[in-house]
């Protein structure tokens, strides 16, 4: 019940979160490890939790790129849809993690 709570916190949360900056290179792709570890460094430091977010695909460093994530919490099962946007490249690029308002029906995304 704790892990569910811890979820919901951090599900409800998500809309008011801070965008990541990546130093570096502002041209170039972002490897989909690169992308669910600042997704997951955001959510951290906005909840408190590490979630554990996963990305099929990276993120070619360009505004307005977007690609989708899902999200677990602790030992709970349950997955939430992530997108993870790229809102600006000026000195590295700067991420937006949003996270969907409820968890993915059948396994899928939708």
């Amino acid at each position: 019940m704790r892990r569910r709570l811890r979820l919901r916190v951090l599900v409800a949360s998500s809309a008011a979160l801070p965008a990541v900056l990546l130093a570096g290179c502002a041209s170039g792709a972002l490897s989909s490890a690169e992308v669910a570890s600042s997704a997951e460094d955001a959510l951290e430091s906005e909840v408190g939790v590490r979630p554990d977010v996963r990305c099929e695909e990276g993120l070619e460093r360009e505004e307005g790129a977007s690609t989708r994530c899902t999200l677990t919490a602790e030992d709970d099962d349950v997955e939430y849809g992530v997108t993870v946007t790229v809102t600006d490249t000026g000195e590295g690029a700067r991420l937006q993690v949003e996270v969907d308002d409820g968890p993915i029906a059948d396994g899928s995304e939708g």
